[in-house]
């Protein structure tokens, strides 16, 4: 029988490239939605005719009961949140709604339903925040600087918890930046890429950008997603890091990016008091050694490949 796998957050970046590795492992995925005047499923509309996609939300511990009870699935990735570190300050009340209270109603559904469910938690290196050492691993203390960071540190720490308490398989994944070309538009690479790939065409000339000296670990997100299955597949739980172990500056990224279609950054980025943080995470690198020796995992796709790839995906896009 094909194992069954439920993935939150399937509309995303993280979920379209985690439903198409489940698919390739021969499982059947059951994708959660929630219910909302616009749905976009562009990310996931060319293996929309192999997924089953369910009504679910992470406010309403009843939804996501009934989709476990009709589904029966034996793997859950959790990987919904209001995900955006700008928009939770503005939204801080809903990012904990999502973003924190969602991974309790999520693991108190299985225990209620199946207790045997394998249960991965989306973490994230925002949780490190304001570091307590370079780089980070697993037993660095958490110091989040953001809503989010806050709201992903209780979802972690309920994630150990549950496990636990209740001898849930439940594993978290610290997941430093990882981004690919499905990434949102309002995160920093992705803005960048596509800045490039506008203004190359003559249709922009400039970007506007914060803090250009802040600095962070980034990954291919196909890559990463490899290490959320390798997870579920162990005896026991656990958690990992998963990151590069390398770290870019944003102004490195806006130099390669322009360089990849022979412009010069400094003649279009322009820094804009209105895009600095509140409060700025200091130097984020991660040190995935745990996830190599356990997991067999290692990230495949290097920082220079990946802006590459997405600044020509942006591209290809516009000529379209």
């Amino acid at each position: 029988m094909a194992k069954r796998a439920l993935i939150t957050g399937i509309t995303g970046q993280d979920g379209s490239y985690l439903a198409e590795l489940l698919l390739a492992e021969g499982y059947e995925v059951i994708g959660v939605m929630r219910r909302s005047s616009t749905v976009n499923i562009e990310r996931i509309s060319h293996i929309q005719e192999r997924l089953t996609l369910v009504s679910g939300d992470l406010m309403d511990e009843i939804s996501l009961i009934n989709v476990l009870r009709d589904h029966r699935p034996s793997e859950v990735y959790n990987l919904a949140a209001q995900s955006f570190v700008q928009a939770s300050w503005t939204q801080p009340v809903l990012t904990g709604e999502t973003t924190a209270l969602g991974v309790t109603r999520m693991l108190d559904a299985i225990r209620i339903v199946d207790p045997e469910i394998r249960f991965y938690q989306a973490s994230s290196s925002e949780m490190f925040g304001r570091v307590r050492a370079v780089p980070q691993n697993e037993d660095t203390p958490f110091y989040p600087r953001s809503p989010y960071g806050v709201a992903k540190v209780y979802g972690h720490w309920i994630t150990v918890n549950y496990r636990e308490s209740y001898g849930l398989h439940a594993s978290s994944g610290i997941l430093f930046n990882h981004e690919s070309p499905r990434r949102g538009l309002e995160f920093v690479t992705r803005k960048v890429t596509h800045g490039v790939a506008r203004i190359k065409a003559g249709l922009d000339h400039e970007i506007r950008l914060g803090n250009l000296e802040s600095q962070r670990d980034w990954g291919y997100a196909a890559d990463y997603v490899r290490a959320m299955w390798a997870m579920l597949q162990r005896d026991g739980p656990d958690d990992f890091v998963i990151a590069s172990g390398q770290t870019h500056s944003v102004r490195e990224l806006c130099e390669v990016a322009f360089a990849t279609v022979g412009l010069d950054y400094r003649d279009h980025v322009v820094v804009d008091p209105a895009f600095i943080r509140p409060a700025e995470v200091d130097l984020l690198v991660g040190d995935a050694t745990k996830a190599h020796t356990l997991l067999g995992w290692k990230c495949d796709t290097d920082f220079y490949a990946l802006v590459e790839m997405m600044v020509a995906a942006d591209t290809k896009a516009l000529q379209r």
